[in-house]
């Protein structure tokens, strides 16, 4: 079974908590702080595997949960590190976030690595917070949440050269004689119903991968017949082999045909445009052929097209097709799919910044209750241990210096309002 789409739940190690300790040894009078740091939690990574061909595995593995760093010790112990979470993927995989559809990585590259969601840091032990006005703290932080994200994995077959055309003009016959790729060849439509990757090697010894894709027909860029399941996959080749039945045995017009299927490229991408194109004249075995040919290069009226008239079914005509793709290719540079502005991009995956994170957002309740949210003001909160007075204090600070008593006013708290985060609620204190 080929699977190309899924969606995944991914969760970054949270943070190993800090300690609250003393030094108690004999002998040894205010033997001072010694709460150590904990661990940091640890990261979930895709690496490319070249040796996977479809997200298969993702079918039977939805979550991803990677474990979370040691907690402190005494005597400034640091907590163990996690050890990441590692997920094999096969090249060509695009990771969206499933929420907003930004792009998270694109992973084309054998041992290409992207950190999917990343690992909260370990918690400070009372040790780091001592200082001459308060030099034993008991004070301490929990351990960071880690990232979490529910995401889409979309894999694009990795070809240099893809074979389009309606169903039944002979995309996998041509694939099967120049490859020893074995598709499922049979007389009906859409016999192909994922794609078929072949190795092609000409007599000059220039070898290219070949990829015979899914049959398009007029509406495929709307999803009609196999529509986004075949036109996300020719995003990736560098060269286009358009292949026409010249036949005319399916009752269509052959120069009809040509339009058609470019309209649907242009459609769903209009990048898919500036590849070059090689037109297959197939089936030239067949009667009616030769004239068909003739009438296809009068309506297309480009000196510049490059047509091979050939019999996939005959093997003829063959050498020379195969030799203009592998020249072709030799001339044509890679169509980035996204624009990245890297300057390493050997091995390496972008990652954007998109301005500071909401420190917080006050709203009502149905009871009236005012209700804090926002990713600073909830990083804090899991951070803090409510155990220690202390750290209820530096809480209420942070809180403070925050902004969030003088927006809580302005929304007009009073004494004793309620105040929710989370699952947690306090009064407001005036």
């Amino acid at each position: 079974m080929f699977v190309d789409h899924v969606k995944i739940y991914v969760k970054g190690g949270d943070g190993g908590d800090g300690m609250v300790a003393f030094r108690r040894e004999k002998y040894i009078a205010y033997g001072g702080p010694a709460g150590g740091d904990g661990g940091q939690g640890a990261n979930v990574v895709f690496i490319v595997d070249e040796g996977l061909r479809t997200l298969m595995d993702f079918r039977y593995q939805r979550h991803f949960k990677a474990p979370r760093g040691e907690h402190g010790g005494s005597k400034n112990m640091h907590g163990k590190n996690a050890t990441d979470v590692v997920v094999k993927v096969p090249p060509g995989t695009i990771v969206t976030d499933a929420e907003d559809g930004s792009i998270i990585a694109d992973l084309v590259e054998h041992g290409q690595t992207a950190i999917i969601a990343k690992g909260g840091r370990g918690g400070r032990g009372n040790s780091r917070f001592a200082t001459p006005s308060n030099p034993a703290p008991e004070l301490s932080e929990k351990g960071e949440p880690g990232a979490n994200k529910e995401i889409n994995l979309e894999l694009k077959v990795l070809a240099d050269a893809g074979l389009v055309g309606f169903p039944s003009v002979g995309k996998s016959t041509l694939l099967s004689v120049v490859s020893a790729a074995k598709p499922k060849i049979a007389d009906y439509h859409f016999t192909t119903l994922v794609p078929n990757l072949g190795m092609v090697e000409t007599d000059d010894h220039r070898g290219f991968v070949l990829a015979d894709l899914p049959g398009l027909i007029e509406g495929a860029h709307q999803g009609i017949g196999l529509g986004h399941q075949f036109l996300r996959h020719i995003e990736r080749t560098r060269v286009i082999i358009h292949v026409v039945d010249m036949s005319g045995l399916e009752g269509r017009e052959p120069f009809e045909d040509f339009l058609t299927i470019n309209e649907e490229l242009e459609q769903y991408n209009l990048r898919l445009t500036e590849r070059p194109q090689i037109i297959v004249a197939n089936k030239m075995d067949m009667p009616e052929a030769e004239e068909n040919l003739k009438v296809f290069k009068e309506k297309l009226n480009d000196s510049n097209a490059l047509i091979f008239p050939i019999s996939a079914l005959t093997r003829t005509g063959l050498d020379g097709l195969l030799h203009a793709v592998a020249n072709l290719l030799e001339t044509t540079p890679e169509f980035p799919m996204h624009e990245i502005e890297d300057e390493d991009k050997e091995n390496s995956v972008l990652y954007k910044y998109d301005g500071e994170a909401e420190l917080f957002k006050v709203a009502r309740d149905d009871d009236g209750a005012f209700v804090l949210s926002g990713y600073t003001i909830e990083r804090l909160f899991k951070m803090t241990d409510f155990n220690f007075d202390q750290s209820v204090r530096k809480f209420a600070r942070q809180l403070r210096a925050m902004g969030v008593d003088d927006e809580l006013r302005k929304r007009g708290a009073k004494d004793g309002d309620t105040v929710r985060l989370l699952d947690f609620e306090f009064d407001f204190v005036d």
